[in-house]
């Protein structure tokens, strides 16, 4: 019965916290859209000097990921512990895959004269430089999210691999699923409000 409660009081912290989260990124969206209001002309702008193909593709890896994680924790409640440890390090591989093509669309921009503070946005229309304020701020806030699942994701494994995670304890990796799977709901607003804005 304790340990019922202990499971149930660490799922409710999850939930709240995971909440917090929300709350976050929810104002930066509200801020975005307010912006967005103000200047629909220059966010289109600022939206097709942005990758599609690097877009669609990071969508792609975090929602297969975020299939494998799910799997992983059906996988260990059917006590097939090695095919939870292939899922969270497929899942780790995409995440790392995400970032990687991140560091290549940054780069990009950086080459295009497209960073917080450039002569390029400094020199532009005050829209198009707040909407790429806006692309860093919560694309970057975003990108840490990601690494902050990974870790999740990698105690996870080695807790899997070590048998502290089993069919009757997977509390921990159950809570880090939630939180990739935040992760990636928030990308999916992220996504068509910076790729596909028109």
């Amino acid at each position: 019965m304790e340990k019922a409660i202990d499971k149930t009081g660490v799922k409710i912290g999850m939930w709240i916290f995971l909440y917090s989260e929300v709350i976050l990124f929810g104002g930066l969206f509200v801020l975005y859209a307010a912006y967005f209001h103000a200047f629909p002309e220059d966010f289109a702008l600022g939206g097709k000097e942005l990758n599609r193909i690097f877009g669609t593709a990071n969508t792609l890896v975090l929602l297969i990921s975020s299939f494998t994680v799910a799997a992983s924790i059906t996988a260990i409640q059917q006590r097939r512990k090695g095919l939870a440890i292939g899922l969270l390090v497929f899942s780790l591989l995409c995440g790392l895959t995400f970032l990687i093509n991140k560091y290549f669309e940054w780069g990009a921009k950086f080459h295009h004269d497209l960073y917080p503070n450039s002569d390029r946005l400094l020199d532009s229309d005050p829209g198009f430089n707040i909407f790429f304020g806006l692309y860093y701020t919560i694309t970057g806030l975003h990108g840490l999210h990601v690494i902050i699942g990974m870790v999740l994701l990698a105690i996870s494994l080695v807790l899997v691999a070590g048998n502290k995670i089993s069919a009757e304890r997977y509390a921990m990796l159950e809570n880090s699923g939630l939180y990739w799977h935040l992760v990636d709901l928030i990308w999916i607003f992220v996504f068509p409000l910076f790729y596909l804005v028109l």
